[in-house]
């Protein structure tokens, strides 16, 4: 539907982190509804952080401060990015904010996307991540109890109870089952490829950290409806079921758009009749 960059602007300060996870929340449920994915998936995810990139220009000390210099100011427009080392040999250093994936472990369905300011430690956000995927999942009944992760969510087992963690740290404890769950760990990392490649996580025009949560949350369900077409064909005959699904979801967010769009601004007039804010 045409419209105005600053409409879309307005509609996602609108409708907030909360509006754009029921979006993707609406992906998860039409998944389960036409039956593209057993809800008993649910209790077996992978998780693993990666960096959103923030589109500025390359930071250089010269442009900011000295290099030892704590606290920088890497761009004027954007002073909520932050540097941030991954340990990737072509690009040791990431201007942006990490955020944080979680796909199912068989089917690969994006199940949460957040961004966590600060650059904490992994272990310490998996505790959200995990209150974020489970708020998604309210509606198939499932929540995760079996998580998946590599060896930067070590130390984390009490401040997740009722979930076990299973990373390589462990293997020495693991049964042959968990030990071939952990060779699927790798599954996540073409999803954060994709989700970076095709649904334009390589870059964040958005401002603000309210603007990278927005995005994250968003590229996860356009990563999701792609993964509902893939289904479409997949299922064949049974994805008559599917489309109509898509077409209640499309309808629903354009229907949302459409009263936020229409909202009058305070303070604007009609014919010289000021407006009140419509509640």
């Amino acid at each position: 539907m045409p419209c105005d960059a600053t409409q879309m602007g307005r509609f996602r300060n609108a409708i907030g982190e909360a509006g754009v996870e029921e979006l993707l929340k609406a992906t998860i449920d039409t998944a389960v509804t036409t039956k593209a994915v057993s809800p008993k998936e649910f209790e077996r995810i992978i998780v693993d952080s990666t960096v959103q990139e923030k589109a500025i220009a390359h930071p250089v000390d010269i442009r900011t401060q000295q290099p030892k210099d704590k606290h920088k100011l890497y761009a004027l427009h954007a002073p909520e990015v932050e540097c941030i080392g991954k340990g990737k040999a072509r690009k040791p250093y990431e201007f942006g904010v990490k955020a944080s994936i979680a796909v199912t472990h068989m089917s690969g369905l994006m199940v949460g996307a957040r961004t966590f300011p600060g650059n904490p430690y992994d272990g310490h956000v998996l505790n959200e991540q995990l209150e974020q995927t489970t708020i998604l999942l309210e509606d198939t009944g499932k929540k995760p109890t079996q998580v998946i992760v590599d060896l930067g969510y070590r130390g984390v087992d009490k401040e997740n109870p009722g979930v076990e963690i299973i990373h390589r740290g462990k293997y020495k404890s693991l049964t042959q089952q968990q030990r071939r769950w952990l060779k699927r760990r790798q599954a996540v990392e073409p999803a954060i490829g994709h989700l970076k490649s095709d649904n334009r996580m390589d870059r964040c025009w958005l401002h603000g950290q309210l603007g990278d949560a927005l995005h994250a949350v968003l590229c996860a369900a356009g990563y999701n409806l792609r993964w509902l077409l893939r289904a479409m064909v997949r299922l064949g005959l049974k994805a008559l079921l599917l489309r109509p699904k898509l077409v209640a979801l499309l309808s629903a967010f354009l229907r949302n758009y459409a009263l936020v769009m229409l909202r009058p601004m305070p303070g604007a007039t009609v014919s010289g009749i000021q407006l009140a804010s419509v509640r």
